[in-house]
């Protein structure tokens, strides 16, 4: 199970991101169920962790508009195992999409300082 907490309005969980050789960071990660994508990061965290470019990808923002973006590598801990997943490059919070929460419940106690988990079905 992976917990987390509702801060000002936002369900977020802490993730140990690793780079390939070796750098670790524990970050704040926003669920956003409207990405469907797995994780983003902004460009110091994955400058920092030494991520390696794969590729471009492309989406279509909130307002409609479309972007295109850098997507990294990188290992994620998740509910203790570690896991490969690509990195889209967004210059906003780090966010947690769907593709990383597939297979799991996602249940949040919507108030101030609620508590918010993900069990694995």
């Amino acid at each position: 199970m992976i917990t987390g907490f509702v801060r000002v309005r936002e369900s977020c969980i802490n993730l140990k991101v690793r780079g390939p050789s070796g750098q670790e960071q524990t970050i704040e990660a926003v669920i956003d169920t409207g990405y469907t994508a797995s994780l983003s990061l902004p460009p110091s965290i994955i400058a920092t962790l030494g991520l390696r470019w794969k590729t471009f990808g492309r989406g279509v923002l909130a307002d409609g508009s479309e972007c295109t973006f850098d997507v990294y590598v990188a290992h994620v801990e998740w509910d203790g195992l570690e896991r490969r997943v690509l990195i889209d490059e967004a210059d906003t919070d780090p966010l947690v999409g769907m593709t990383l929460m597939d297979g799991y419940e996602l249940r949040i106690e919507i108030r101030p300082h609620g508590k918010v988990t993900l069990s694995r079905l």
